[in-house]
Order: structure tokens, then sequence, then C-alpha cells
């Protein structure tokens, strides 16, 4: 077990200060992700306004944190077009789209989720 953590230790540090840096440069550089993560925030407080059991709470948060990570796929298929050629071209402009797409699929569900459980609470 201890040589397990001594090899897999280092590791593991490397993947934290790499996710870090993939979120810090995606808040830095993508406009939309500060957005989301505000979106976020409202919705996890909004949460708490609200008669929720905790494991509806859990779902709402998590289906907007899945936001997040659809945005931050996004931005890497976006970055991995661009660097491939800054030419417009119309596999690149799809693969853009589709990903956007995804993004606004994701967020879709999540506003859904957010109805599904409010609305028996509200009628």
């Amino acid at each position: 077990m201890l040589k397990y953590i001594k090899r897999e230790g280092p590791r593991l540090i490397n993947r934290t200060i790499l996710t870090l840096v993939g979120i810090r440069i995606t808040w830095l550089e993508e406009a939309s992700f500060p957005q989301w993560v505000v979106a976020n925030i409202i919705s996890a407080s909004l949460t708490f306004a609200f008669d929720m059991a905790p494991v509806e709470r859990a779902v709402i948060i998590g289906f907007g944190m899945l936001v997040l990570v659809v945005e931050l796929l996004n931005t890497g298929i976006e970055a991995a077009i661009d660097r491939i050629s800054p030419d417009i071209h119309p596999l690149s402009k799809k693969a853009k789209d589709v990903a956007c797409a995804a993004v606004g699929l994701m967020a879709a569900t999540t506003l859904i989720v957010w109805l599904i459980i409010l609305l028996p609470k509200l009628l």
C-alpha cells in the first residue's frame, strides 16, 4: 500500500494542479464559463430557499456541475479546432456547433430537472 501511495501521490498532485490550471484558463478566456458559475451559485443557493430533500438538492447541484463539465469540454474542443487551423471550415464549424449544442442541451436538462423538482412544491 505504501508503494502505491508513493507512486500515485505525485500523480494525484499533478492532476490536481492541471485541473486547477484548466479551470483558471477557462475562467479567464471563456466568458460563458464564469456566467455558468454564477448561474450555478444562484441555482445552488435557491435550493435552500425551498423545502427540498437533501437528495433533491444534490440532484440540482449535480446537474449544474455537469453544465460546467460540458462547458469545459466545449472549450477544449474549440481550442483543439483553433489549434488545427484558424481557417473557417465546415467540419470545424460542425465540431464547434455540436459542442455548443451539448452545453445548451445540458443546461436545458438542468432546467427540466429544476422544474420537475420545484413545480410539485409550488402547486
